[in-house]
């Protein structure tokens, strides 16, 4: 057994969604270890739903992994660094394919992240066709974050530079304020808030208004604590929260822990979460 089945086998999946999530989940572990052979994580940092997984103990899955420049490049090439990620997979026994997809355009379908300034990659393996990671890294970033180091174990021990919680916490929670697919709710945003509030995270209002001043949306007007969660409420009452755990469900080891959610449980946690001006904890 390769030290990529190894690592797969400590999940122990049993059902087919599980053995996806699983070998998914190494994957991304194996797409960081290449990066940090590099000068990736001089330029870059790791956030989002994956970066809250893997490096701050999310009890979840995620499918994505999001990355936003330090600063400003919009010459940065991604491509650069594929070498270092395929060469990762090979040492473990994996061949993978590694392609740029066509940009996308900002659009009403999905309002929060999605830039015409980001770059898309997906990762899949050549035998593997229904298993593939999307990679995303935005080169003109919103700014006003804070960075700091985390230390990942498998499959050798290196370190991740990543956003800090509070603004990790900043910009889930401006997807979950503004993202807009129509009909579709996307329930990890919900489950995500919860833990932020259930681990005492305070949010960064600091990173939360540069975020809005980029993309320019309802979210300018939001410049203090009070806005903020006023705005978080009218939010919460205007979804079925029936909507929401169909979506997040799929991705959850424990399904019974959602069985408290409802409109006012979530109207209680906007009341007990806590934001910080700056960035700090």
């Amino acid at each position: 057994m390769n030290a990529f089945d190894n690592m797969l086998a400590r999940y122990k999946a049993a059902t087919k969604e599980e053995k996806n999530n699983a070998l998914r989940e190494v994957m991304q572990q194996v797409v960081l270890a290449g990066l940090a052979r590099s000068d990736f994580f001089e330029k870059a940092a790791f956030y989002g739903g994956t970066c809250l997984r893997l490096l701050y103990d999310l009890p979840r899955f995620s499918e994505d992994m999001d990355f936003s420049l330090l600063k400003v490049d919009e010459n940065f090439d991604l491509q650069n660094y594929f070498p270092y990620i395929k060469d990762e997979f090979l040492s473990m026994g994996k061949s993978i394919e590694l392609y740029k997809k066509e940009k996308r355009q900002k659009t009403n379908m999905e309002s929060a992240f999605l830039k015409s300034t980001s770059q898309f990659y997906d990762v899949k393996f050549q035998t593997e066709k229904q298993v593939k990671i999307k990679i995303e890294i935005d080169t003109v970033p919103p700014l006003d974050f804070e960075t700091e180091n985390k230390l990942l174990l498998q499959p050798f021990s290196f370190n991740v530079r990543c956003f800090t919680l509070p603004c990790l916490f900043a910009g889930k929670m401006h997807a979950f304020l503004f993202r807009n697919w129509k009909a579709r709710v996307k329930g990890r945003d919900w489950f995500d808030f919860e833990w932020y509030v259930q681990n005492q995270v305070s949010l960064s209002l600091k990173h939360f208004i540069a975020r809005a001043a980029q993309f320019g949306d309802q979210s300018m007007k939001i410049k203090n604590e009070k806005l903020f969660k006023q705005a978080l409420t009218k939010r919460i009452k205007s979804v079925d929260v029936k909507s929401v755990l169909s979506d997040v469900l799929p991705f959850l080891k424990n399904p019974k822990n959602t069985e408290i959610w409802s409109t006012d449980y979530f109207l209680e946690l906007v009341r007990k979460m806590e934001c910080c001006p700056e960035n700090g904890r």
